[in-house]
């Protein structure tokens, strides 16, 4: 294996969490991670929150669930590779986890109170910052009680950095406001909607109740905040667990991106967030980068008869323009991030929908490749 930031995560790292905006290969960079530490000796576990199915073809299995699914030696084999310890993978049913997590915490008379309220029911599948606080609530359990010696976290597509980095702190100012709870309480009591959104001022519980009215969902509502509330220090002390690994030295991030210019405040953003909140940046997979064509190509070009030639030409150069377009927008990340690593991945012709694509991903993660 070659010496890379990367390499050197995958032999020392306990925790990899690839974050970035939807659609720049979060999922595919998640998974050749994992792949390559079991094939490098330590069992690794790598954990997506994508519901597509591509992860699990391209580990050759027919499916992902919320459980551990080992990945079976004999489909590495197919590489020519022999793994020295196991692979697992795992796709996140935000709904179900959110389940596990009150049954294993809400008191034993207040379970069925709160997984039945049908507020509950729509923060675990729809409030925004609830995907990401219950990726990150998972991440924090998976340390603490899985013996992996490598967790690979594929986080949700965010847009905003903000949106993944103050998740557990969105989740804790709904599920602990104390004026909100207040409000509630009399509001109950008369039977109709007596609330005052104006009293909660600016806060992400006021923004969240003035998406509802109605006495119904204000009664649901109020019925939620006093169950859920003799949870609200157990909420509090795993939310400190997660920024705390967040922060640990065995915990690394890696961005991931795509060349286009579009992207580049995004990601450069977000660069920032990771540094200003003391969590270690690794390296910037910049993925599907067009490489310039390769002189053999402008050589072949000149031995076809004239009409084959101009058109590869036009093409030819069609490609060096975006290869070129990349290759600028490239050195604007290098500049707005100095002293993290840039490693690109070119464009496949290809979508990565196999093991092969995997590794062969791996091959220019690693440094095992260089990029053409």
């Amino acid at each position: 294996m070659s010496d890379t930031a990367l390499s050197a995560a995958l032999a020392n790292k306990r925790v990899l969490v690839c974050v970035g905006s939807g659609g720049v290969g979060k999922t595919t960079v998640s998974a050749t991670l994992a792949l390559r530490a079991a094939v490098d000796g330590r069992s690794s576990l790598v954990c997506t929150i994508d519901p597509a199915k591509r992860l699990a073809n391209a580990l050759g299995l027919s499916a992902l669930g919320n459980a551990e699914t080992q990945v079976p030696a004999t489909v590495l084999k197919s590489l020519g590779v022999h793994p020295k310890a196991s692979l697992y993978a795992m796709m996140l049913d935000m709904k179900q986890t959110w389940d596990d997590l009150i049954t294993r915490f809400a008191p034993p008379d207040q379970r069925e109170r709160i997984l039945g309220n049908r507020f509950y029911q729509s923060l675990s599948t729809a409030l925004a910052g609830s995907q990401e606080y219950i990726a990150l609530e998972k991440l924090w359990d998976l340390r603490r009680r899985s013996a992996y010696e490598l967790i690979v976290l594929d986080t949700p597509p965010t847009a905003h950095a903000l949106d993944f980095l103050d998740a557990p702190n969105r989740i804790l100012d709904f599920l602990d406001n104390e004026a909100a709870k207040w409000l509630l309480a009399p509001a109950l009591k008369a039977g109709k909607f007596g609330l005052s959104l104006f009293n909660l001022g600016s806060s992400y519980m006021a923004k969240t109740l003035s998406k509802f009215t109605g006495t119904e969902t204000l009664q649901e509502l109020s019925s939620f905040m006093l169950a859920i509330s003799s949870m609200n220090e157990g909420f509090r002390e795993r939310a400190r667990g997660v920024r705390e690994l967040l922060r640990d030295k065995q915990t690394g991030f890696v961005l991931v991106t795509g060349p286009h210019s579009e992207r580049l405040d995004e990601v450069t953003h977000f660069h920032s967030l990771l540094k200003q909140n003391q969590m270690e940046v690794l390296a910037l997979v910049v993925n599907r980068v067009h490489p310039l064509p390769p002189p053999e190509l402008w050589k072949e070009a000149e031995s076809l008869t004239p009409a084959r030639r101009d058109k590869m030409v036009e093409t030819l150069n069609e490609l060096k323009v975006l290869a070129e377009q990349d290759a600028a927008a490239i050195q604007q990340l290098e500049a707005a991030c100095p002293g993290t690593p840039i490693i690109r991945v070119p464009r496949f012709d290809l979508d990565v929908h196999d093991l092969t694509a995997l590794w062969r991903t791996g091959l220019f993660l690693l440094g095992n490749t260089p990029f053409p």
